[in-house]
């Protein structure tokens, strides 16, 4: 089964200087999880502080859509495992 949290923290473990909505965003790219999934382990997962209140419901939406979507390269067909990509 797939986790968001272990997913987060791997990703963490890694690259222990960026925010955490960019951890939780790449934890979910081309995932697949549910939107309840999403927002309760946004929720537990991502800092307060790495966003504006007033952005949450954007930023949401944007990791729906980032859940469902897969992005490739044009090379390989599918990004480097750990490579983010930043918007």
């Amino acid at each position: 089964m797939k986790s968001i949290e272990r997913r987060f923290y791997n990703l963490k473990k890694n690259e222990p200087y960026i925010g955490s909505h960019a951890y939780f965003l790449e934890a979910v790219r081309g995932q697949g999880f549910s939107r309840q999934a999403i927002h309760r382990w946004f929720n537990k997962l991502v800092d307060p502080e790495d966003y504006a209140s007033d952005e949450k419901k954007g930023i949401l939406e944007e990791l729906e859509e980032a859940t469902n979507t897969l992005r490739t390269t044009e090379n390989e067909g599918e990004l480097p495992l750990g490579e983010f990509i930043y918007e």
